[in-house]
């Protein structure tokens, strides 16, 4: 499955930081506390979506990886927690098993997955530079820290995957042999790894000393600037997003699982609230899509 940004970069991407760091704010925060399972079907779904149109194939890959901890989250819940009216069953220490600990369970899941799939948008369309350019004055070394965090987990997995290359051209692999050549393999290739991220950390201190890091003064180079589609998506994000917030303090999207499952009805009034947020939480998809229409109307007139 081919990516829809094939013959462009992701729309997306190019918005102004602050416009993305705003909209990931609120669609993120939605998905953790809006625990109305028809909110969560909408981020889940936007945030899939969104990596689909981004990454194409890539995205099938890493949400066939997601799915084993979506069951891991959805059994133990009902495991751990016997709350609830409905007894479905009795485990054999006595502990009942109850429909509302497996529906919270599932619930759950459903949060954590759309969780991961926009923190995964997160570092890819807010990169390090933009994150220095949004706190880099405000919390300077909060704002490297995120940034060096951010930049260091794929490069730390990249090194780790390119050592396992390394040590299977040496006849190494460390998904075959015995269980101790194996253990010797993974410690080699985690040990070289280790090594390799404490030494990339202490030329990067002496880099930035060198480039006068901390000194008072020093300015930072930036070529942000708010164009008419970053004031149209930042409109969209406040109206829409807005009044998602709005919804979710009032009450208009509740939602509970304990001691029975109960939630706010599907009215008007709350049927308004989660159009908002599918409109919010499709922006980003809505947005590329657009942007591919436009380009191929501009590619079509040349």
């Amino acid at each position: 499955m081919k990516s829809c940004r094939s013959e462009r970069s992701d729309a997306f991407a190019e918005l102004h930081p602050a416009v993305e760091f705003l909209y990931f704010a609120l669609v993120i925060g939605l998905s953790m506390f809006a625990a109305h399972p028809v909110c969560q079907l909408i981020s889940l779904s936007g945030a899939v979506g969104y990596m689909l149109c981004r990454t194409g194939g890539q995205a099938l890959k890493s949400l066939c990886r997601l799915l084993p901890l979506m069951l891991l989250t959805a059994i133990i819940n009902p495991l751990f927690s016997h709350e609830g009216a409905t007894i479905l069953a009795y485990f054999p220490n006595g502990n009942p098993l109850t429909l509302e600990s497996i529906i919270c369970g599932l619930s759950t899941s459903l949060t954590l997955a759309a969780v991961v799939c926009w923190f995964s948008s997160v570092s890819a369309v807010l990169t390090s530079d933009k994150f220095v350019w949004l706190f880099g004055r405000i919390i300077p070394a909060l704002s490297l820290i995120l940034s060096m965090a951010l930049r260091f987990v794929p490069r730390f997995a990249s090194h780790m995957r390119d050592a396992a290359d390394a040590q299977k051209l040496l006849g190494n692999d460390v998904s075959k042999g015995s269980v101790r050549s194996r253990v010797k393999t993974a410690v080699a290739i985690l040990s070289g790894t280790v090594t390799w991220a404490m030494e990339n950390s202490l030329v990067t201190a002496d880099s930035m000393k060198s480039r006068g890091w901390g000194l008072r003064g020093r300015t930072a180079y930036t070529d942000y600037r708010l164009d008419s589609r970053d004031r149209a998506l930042l409109a969209l994000i406040i109206g829409f997003g807005g009044y998602t917030l709005a919804g979710y303090i009032s009450g208009g999207m509740y939602f509970r699982f304990y001691p029975t499952v109960k939630g706010i009805g599907f009215g008007a009034f709350p049927a308004s609230f989660f159009f908002a947020y599918l409109v919010l939480a499709f922006a980003p998809l809505m947005f590329d899509l657009a942007e591919d229409c436009r380009w191929k109307r501009l590619r079509s007139g040349l």
